[in-house]
């Protein structure tokens, strides 16, 4: 039997760095471990959707990745079968916080949830999407 330890935040950063998306939008990973995982992404003026806020695009590759980061400390490497997000407000805001969570970690699926919040330039947070993702450990 194999035993799949999970990813500590060095080893998080690295995987992050290796993805051409997360470099592309700036995304650092802040905090992780336990379960839990916290990313951060600055506002750049091409994320913008018509109306000047971030894209629900962006909400949702912040929210799938923080589910996945958050289930990888717990299971290692997986890989998404599920994703659902709720917008709540307009994220506007100078940065964006992803702070995931493991709800459960099985061995043939693993349930996370983040939340998403948009940082004042006075730095205040405000929630503007959640979303929830169904994983699949790859064992690694």
């Amino acid at each position: 039997m194999t035993t799949v330890q999970g990813f500590d935040l060095p080893r998080l950063a690295a995987v992050n760095a290796s993805a051409a998306f997360n470099r592309l939008i700036g995304l650092e990973v802040v905090a992780a471990g336990d379960g839990e995982v916290e990313l951060r992404m600055p506002w750049r003026d091409d994320f913008a959707q018509y109306a000047g806020h971030l894209h629900a695009g962006m909400i949702a590759a912040l929210l799938d990745t923080a589910c996945g980061f958050a289930a990888a400390t717990i299971v290692g490497g997986v890989t998404a079968s599920h994703f659902a997000m709720n917008c709540i407000r307009p994220a506007a805001g100078t940065g964006f916080v992803a702070k995931g969570t493991t709800v459960r970690a099985g061995c043939k699926q693993v349930f996370a949830r983040a939340d998403l919040f948009a940082e004042s330039a006075a730095g205040e947070t405000t929630l503007v999407a959640t979303g929830e993702t169904v994983l699949v450990p790859l064992g690694t």
